[in-house]
């Protein structure tokens, strides 16, 4: 694959490493060990979703995945039409891979209920929406990519604004909620959560694609850096002007067109810093770890959703509490400790696939 940058793997092995240490309970661990009121309490909240109106560390996970994946696909279109693909070829695999990213999607809730359901609130379900869309436009002018993007946070935030003009954005009583209830019947038990999300998040992945189509250029290395710093900046300005101003609120369950250039300010500047670090100053000996997880990140994902949660944990804790229970260790360390064996594991799951060069691709 042409110019392929190692920055782009530890940036999404980064991410996904961070998302199995939830699946591995990690942070409900350490809101255990570190309560309201302890030292380190303010830190670990930043490892749960905000409650509504407001940014923590943890709602820029998804973002930089869909991002990632973006940035991911024209080295992806350039090395299938290299290898002879034609574009139509290319299309139907992409058409295909949304197919089994809804289906994945729509199984893993179906597998959390333990029933069959309708459940439209996944990452790989509002994929499976973001990556037909960025597709096709891959082939248009960066302009073009980047209006459609602003285009579709408009639409987000019309619908929104037209469907209650007084009060757009409250929890469960909004345009995306309505959606839901159109299309399941339901809302997200209180979650907020909504399936429209992937509308406005497309901008994430198209934003990825124009920044895949400059890193495909051989020429002007540190421009690119200089230039996803500053459209970083830019989308943080914007996103935190409307918050602040109290037009748009930050809003990640809704994905707020707000929340949206906040989001994807955050998943530039992370590019600009990851080329700039591993790709310009060659400071990779630190990527291994993480690179080794993103290598098969769809995967690994379905993983530690399914066999992970559902499995591992509680099994590895038969073990965890037995022996270090023996010992008088509290419940808060045990649980830590349980945490830190299921995320071990995780990652030698995957050193060992990526060791014996086993990649699952869709």
């Amino acid at each position: 694959m042409k110019n392929r940058y190692l920055s782009l793997d530890a940036f999404r092995g980064v991410t996904m490493f961070l998302l199995a240490g939830e699946a591995a309970l990690m942070y409900e661990s350490l809101g255990q060990a570190f309560p309201e009121g302890t030292w380190l309490h303010g830190l670990v909240e930043q490892f749960h979703h905000h409650p509504w109106a407001g940014l923590r560390f943890w709602d820029l996970i998804q973002p930089c995945f869909m991002f990632i994946v973006g940035v991911a696909m024209p080295f992806s279109l350039h090395s299938r039409m290299a290898r002879g693909d034609s574009w139509s070829q290319c299309l139907r695999h992409i058409l295909w891979r949304s197919l089994l990213l809804f289906l994945f999607g729509t199984g893993l809730h179906c597998i959390y209920s333990g029933k069959l359901v309708l459940e439209l609130w996944n990452v790989l379900t509002q994929l499976s929406f973001t990556i037909p869309v960025t597709f096709l436009l891959l082939r248009t002018h960066w302009k073009v990519q980047l209006g459609t993007s602003l285009l579709l946070l408009a639409i987000t935030e019309a619908c929104y604004r037209l469907y209650d003009p007084a009060a757009p954005f409250i929890m469960d009583k909004n345009f995306g909620s309505a959606v839901d209830m159109l299309l399941m019947g339901k809302l997200n038990n209180g979650g907020g959560w909504v399936t429209f999300n992937c509308v406005p998040t497309a901008a994430h992945t198209i934003w990825g694609a124009i920044c895949g189509q400059l890193l495909l250029n051989e020429k002007g290395a540190g421009d690119r850096v200089k230039t996803f710093a500053l459209a970083g900046l830019i989308g943080l300005t914007i996103g935190f002007a409307l918050h602040w101003t109290d037009i748009t609120p930050i809003v990640k369950r809704i994905a707020t067109t707000a929340f949206t250039f906040a989001s994807g300010g955050w998943a530039l500047l992370a590019l600009a810093l990851f080329h700039w670090l591993i790709d310009l100053k060659k400071r990779q000996a630190w990527t291994w770890p993480f690179v080794v997880v993103g290598m098969n990140s769809i995967f690994i994902y379905l993983f530690f959703e399914t066999v992970g949660v559902q499995w591992l944990v509680p099994t590895v804790r038969i073990f965890n509490d037995g022996f270090l229970g023996a010992l008088g260790l509290g419940t808060a360390v045990l649980a830590v400790s349980n945490s830190l064996l299921v995320w071990g594991i995780y990652w030698g799951l995957c050193r060992f696939l990526d060791k014996h060069k086993i990649y699952f691709k869709i």
